[in-house]
């Protein structure tokens, strides 16, 4: 009966323990990247932070930590997003050759044609299909428009995920569910000139899995940027 109860006091101290290490990740996360501000290591900051950031510094501390957020993974959505606006575009894109020949061909009438009737008739055909031509390169610039934002959206979350999960090649990387963990920290800045400096740090975890192959993808806590405050 000892045992047991030694035994469920020993369970409850290892949860506790845990649940202490993993509900303040900022902590940690923070200390060990400013000490290797100190210590100029490049590579730990690399490591650690997507965008790392170097201040001239003596001292740092805490002001204050954000509620820690769960988030379902968005990059599969992000990535069909891409996908669609893609197609979107690429559909777009016969109907804008086509109208542009058709106004080259009109053009070419025209140069050619004799007589001032002639070219006058053709110059009218130029008008009309130029403002075809001008609608449907709109459409084009607005899909192709659409797609870069899409493609450059669904680019910056993998980035985020890939360096999460410590992976540099992962080819089912957009189709990963699960939740991504995020949290925002305060941190005040005291720089070797004596003065301070406020700065956010966005930090996430992404929490994967690889559906297909029943794989757990666990990834770390990273400091995706430091903003500067006023």
């Amino acid at each position: 009966m000892r045992k047991n109860t030694l035994f469920v006091i020993g369970l409850l101290v290892a949860l506790l323990a845990i649940q202490g290490c993993t509900s303040k990740p900022e902590k940690s996360l923070l200390s060990r990247y400013f000490n290797a501000v100190t210590l100029n290591d490049n590579d730990t900051m690399s490591s650690m932070a997507l965008e790392p950031f170097q201040p001239e510094m003596t001292a740092w501390n805490m002001v204050s930590v954000g509620e820690e957020k769960i988030e379902p993974a968005k990059l599969p959505e992000l990535n069909r997003a891409e996908m669609e606006a893609k197609k979107a575009q690429d559909n777009q894109v016969g109907p804008t050759l086509d109208a542009d020949s058709l106004l080259k061909d009109a053009e070419y009438e025209k140069d050619t044609s004799r007589s001032a009737a002639g070219k006058a008739a053709a110059q009218r055909k130029i008008d009309e299909l130029q403002v075809k031509y001008d609608a449907e390169n709109a459409k084009m610039q607005e899909f192709k428009k659409a797609y870069n934002v899409a493609k450059a959206a669904a680019a910056a979350e993998e980035e985020m995920t890939m360096f999460s999960l410590g992976a540099r090649e992962l080819a089912n990387v957009r189709e990963l569910t699960g939740n991504v963990h995020s949290k925002e920290v305060e941190v005040a800045i005291t720089t070797k000139a004596g003065g301070a400096k406020n700065y956010r740090l966005y930090m996430r975890q992404y929490l994967l899995q690889d559906e297909v192959n029943n794989l757990p993808k666990r990834g770390q806590w990273k400091i995706i940027r430091f903003e500067p405050l006023s």
